[in-house]
């Protein structure tokens, strides 16, 4: 775990912030959990466990199966992204493996891609985990891309090839482009555009491209989520480079059930990520509860329904509220979270000015956020903000505290 996010995770473990038994505590905003909608997760599950699990045959929940997901999940799940992509994409069961989380299904490709010691690329800010899921076990090292906040964060193939062309020089192996998609930490979206010149890029340069789409569903801008599936069938493109990831935790807020998906083009790495499978199989009684759950039209569309309206609104909400306090955030489209903008709050404009202020949010406004640094951000000052663990009556108190910062400066 990075340093900084172990702390942070150790102050809200410790001393958990809750409204009613524990106000004073630390308010969690550093994970993007979604809770806004686990009452209709928590409804279904009391309403259909029994049903799904204890009242169905006991052979289809004991006995050993396939390592890499069951077949009705995946056209279960298929089913269900269709609906959360307004069918934009159509995946195809026999192209997906199950893991447990996208974890797996991440560190899985980065066996199935690139040998110890080989590297991707990764547009930044990204994701402070593809730190540990790439780096940890499979060895792939990590070559960061800067977006800058003139550029809105937006990806540019020169600076693909820029830094493509300086790991050549180096000796080392570009094996593959990962990105995220919607952005996490930006929340931005890839366009079209950009999508059909980064297939041109790795047709070019013969590498592979990986789209992590676990925040796909997490619209609550005005921008379009086109996946990357959408554009690789278009002809012309060669399908066996991309290949996807999709997850349940952040589409149906069930983070503890430990559900991956890698979705490929590629027979060869679908065989071998086949064979890694002994090591990350999710229990068959999760799966066919998840079969029944995804299986249900009326649920499904309810939830995405009421999940859509509520994020916007808590959104908007958050939004407003760091506003009224002088502290803008990035025009995000997508994620459980805000990019912002906390300069003016910085003594300093440099890393070591945005740590210390990092740390006055621990310490004194008792709220653990993510300091773009982690994220390899090159710009000194933003922060990765999740508004979806707190509930609305929460954020008055969440500004309330990090008003305690700005009067702090001012004294």
């Amino acid at each position: 775990m990075n340093p900084l996010n172990h702390v942070g995770e150790s102050k809200c473990s410790d001393d958990p912030y809750d409204r009613v038994t524990n106000p004073n505590g630390v308010i969690q905003l550093g994970i993007a959990e979604n809770r806004l909608a686990m009452d209709l997760v928590k409804e279904w599950i009391s309403d259909n466990v029994k049903a799904s699990l204890i009242d169905s045959d006991i052979s289809h929940l004991v006995p050993y199966h396939s390592m890499d997901g069951l077949l009705e999940l995946k056209m279960a799940l298929a089913a269900f992204m269709g609906q959360v992509m307004l069918e934009s994409i159509s995946l195809d069961p026999s192209q997906m493996i199950i893991t447990s989380g996208a974890t797996s299904a991440i560190e899985t490709l980065s066996f199935c891609l690139a040998d110890p010691g080989d590297a991707v690329l990764i547009p930044s800010p990204y994701y402070i985990g593809y730190d540990k899921n790439l780096k940890w076990r499979a060895g792939v090292e990590i070559i960061p891309v800067p977006c800058r906040s003139i550029d809105n964060f937006r990806l540019s193939i020169s600076s693909l090839e820029l830094a493509y062309n300086q790991a050549k020089k180096r000796g080392i192996k570009v094996r593959a482009i990962f990105l995220s998609n919607p952005s996490n930490p930006v929340g931005n979206l890839i366009d079209r555009y950009t999508m059909h010149e980064l297939l041109d890029f790795v047709t070019e340069k013969n590498i592979h491209l990986v789209s992590d789409e676990v925040f796909a569903g997490s619209n609550h801008g005005t921008g379009e989520f086109v996946s990357i599936a959408d554009v690789a069938h278009t002809e012309g493109f060669d399908k066996s480079r991309v290949h996807i990831i999709y997850g349940l935790s952040k589409i149906l807020s069930l983070p503890g059930f430990r559900i991956g998906v890698i979705c490929s083009f590629n027979e060869n790495v679908l065989q071998t990520a086949k064979k890694y499978a002994r090591f990350f199989s999710v229990s068959v009684p999760t799966q066919r509860l998840l079969v029944s759950m995804l299986s249900d039209v009326n649920f499904a569309l309810k939830y995405i329904e009421i999940k859509k309206k509520r994020l916007r609104r808590m959104y908007e909400l958050f939004v407003e509220g760091l506003e009224q306090l002088g502290i803008n955030c990035f025009p995000s489209s997508a994620g459980y979270y805000c990019w912002v903008d906390m300069n003016n709050l910085m003594r300093s404009n440099n890393e070591k000015g945005e740590l210390e202020l990092w740390d006055k949010l621990l310490t004194i406004s008792k709220i653990n956020v993510t300091p773009g640094s982690e994220c390899r951000c090159v710009e000194p000052g933003w922060f990765r903000i999740c508004f979806t663990t707190i509930t609305e009556d929460d954020i008055p108190v969440v500004m309330e505290r990090i008003k305690r910062i700005t009067e702090n400066n001012k004294g």
